[in-house]
């Protein structure tokens, strides 16, 4: 049994087990034997003391709480009086310094379930484990998987968390994501610096439980069931493991002119001394693997809205080429009223010249670097048009095999079909950025990092609340977003219960024994 469960029902708040303990630890450090360890070894010894010393303290805080009793009646949310009280009723709570008992009184009638104010003066949350280890495990799974996570909180605090409660814990954690960032947007902000606007979103695939996939990749899955080979996939073969998340990144940059040729040198290994680019201000990155993607660029709209409610700001949106994305986001612009430019991602645009110019150069030579970065130069002019026509002329000119003219209709057939977001001459005189590296970034870090380390395979709840996690705490919204969620977990777990949502104040009937100020030091 838990040394704090010892503690008597009847116990006035006594905090002589803590003098004790402080005494007991203050003896051992004069003791010869502990003065002859080593620091680590003192630090380890006076972690795990200290723990129990805070344990105890904090157990002798809750049952002075405990005592406390309500001013007026506790009248519930079905509007009826408990008029019974019941001392002494206990439930156990494990804290960072290790497992307490809250002990307070229960207020009922007969055949009406039991209220407990003093729980809502404390904000106790429904499960055994505190807000503050919440609090922990949430950070700590977020960052890293969660044995590590919990190996981490063993190291650190005296909370005794089994894996299943952590992950548990951490989809508790992430419960008022989109409450806290609809509450936020509630109240536009007025002062933004940077006059650009920048939206930007991708997608990403993260590997599923087959419970968890969609029905078209659950189809692809079953495919996968019948390969050709039992320990590899042919060629072609469609793998149905994943689920695509959708991220979202907006932020408000200064402006960064600069010229094609400047951007084509930056894209060189050796390079000058760093210019003074101006970073992402206000960058807040999130995703989703639950909601539809037409619902995730619903909320990055939401969220360019609160930061720009008056739109004095140019609004860009930078995309890569898929025409689905580009789809919803000219959907949600169009019916929310809002003025976009949409702008390709220079990058993709690239990628496609370095697929086709192994048809002209062979690989690794001069020539092919040359040949793409030319192109990309006059895309980057304005001349995305003659460029895509010069390529397809060359390849006729050269008698190309099939297959090295279908990577050539390829890139001629992205180039052709995308110019219209090829708004590069405008974007580079103005200072726009060109380039999706903020989004890539948040698909790595918000994925990549976390959910697509070895063997991970998620759950769908799992998933969604380790991404909103990551991404409070990417955007620099965490310890915000924790004081809104203890504030609902109150609400939740407390207001709700009583009438009109107002818990009943409580008091402590007398003067707290065993509390005195210690003498002041001449």
């Amino acid at each position: 049994m838990s040394a704090a469960y010892k503690l008597s029902s009847s116990a006035q708040a006594d905090f002589s087990a803590v003098d004790r303990r402080f005494a007991s630890l203050k003896q051992q450090m004069l003791t010869t034997e502990f003065r002859a360890l080593s620091h680590s070894a003192l630090e380890r010894h006076l972690h795990r003391e200290g723990m129990e010393l805070m344990r105890e303290m904090l157990q002798a805080l809750l049952t002075l709480k405990g005592q406390a009793v309500p001013v007026g009646p506790v009248i519930g949310a079905d509007g009826v009086e408990r008029t019974h009280m019941r001392k002494g009723t206990t439930r156990r709570l494990e804290s960072v310094f290790g497992e307490v008992v809250v002990e307070r009184a229960s207020h009922s009638s007969r055949g009406l379930s039991a209220l407990r104010p003093v729980d809502a003066a404390l904000n106790v949350p429904n499960d055994r484990y505190s807000l503050e280890v919440r609090r922990r495990v949430g950070l700590a799974a977020a960052q890293a998987s969660f044995d590590k996570a919990l190996a981490s909180l063993q190291l650190t605090t005296a909370a005794g968390v089994p894996k299943r409660q952590a992950e548990q814990l951490a989809v508790r954690a992430a419960k008022d994501f989109d409450g806290f960032y609809a509450t936020r947007c509630a109240a536009p902000l007025t002062a933004q610096p940077g006059p650009f606007l920048i939206l930007s979103v991708d997608q990403k695939g993260v590997v599923m439980h087959p419970e968890d996939l969609r029905l078209a990749t659950k189809k692809l899955a079953a495919k996968a069931r019948s390969a050709k080979h039992e320990s590899r996939y042919s060629r072609g073969e469609p793998h149905g493991r994943k689920r695509m998340a959708t991220v979202a990144a907006v932020y408000t940059i200064e402006p960064y002119a600069r010229t094609a040729p400047d951007v084509i040198h930056a894209l060189c290994r050796v390079k000058e001394a760093p210019s003074q680019r101006p970073r992402p201000q206000r960058k807040r990155v999130w995703a989703s693997i639950t909601k539809a993607p037409i619902d995730v660029i619903e909320a990055a709209f939401a969220e360019a809205k609160y930061r720009d409610p008056y739109h004095q700001k140019q609004w860009f949106v930078l995309i890569d080429g898929n025409p689905d994305l580009e789809r919803w986001v000219k959907e949600v612009a169009r019916r929310r009223g809002f003025p976009i430019t949409i702008v390709l991602d220079f990058i993709h645009a690239l990628e496609w010249l370095w697929r086709a110019v192994y048809a002209f150069h062979e690989q690794g030579t001069p020539e092919a670097e040359k040949w793409v970065l030319t192109r990309m130069e006059r895309i980057l002019r304005g001349d995305a048009t003659m460029v895509a026509a010069g390529i397809a002329r060359s390849a006729t000119r050269r008698g190309l095999s099939a297959a090295q003219r279908k990577v050539v209709d390829q890139c001629t057939h992205y180039i052709h079909a995308h110019k219209h977001k090829m708004l590069y001459p405008e974007c580079l005189l103005q200072g726009v950025p060109i380039g999706t590296g903020v989004i890539e970034g948040a698909c790595r870090h918000l994925i990549c990092d976390r959910l697509d380390i070895t063997g991970a395979r998620w759950r769908l709840v799992g998933a969604e609340a380790i991404l909103r996690l990551r991404a409070i705490i990417a955007s620099g919204d965490f310890e915000e977003y924790w004081q809104f969620h203890e504030g609902e977990e109150w609400r939740r777990n407390h207001a709700s219960l009583y009438a009109d949502d107002t818990v009943p104040k409580v008091a402590h009937p007398g003067k707290p024994r065993h509390l005195r100020l210690a003498p002041t030091p001449s």
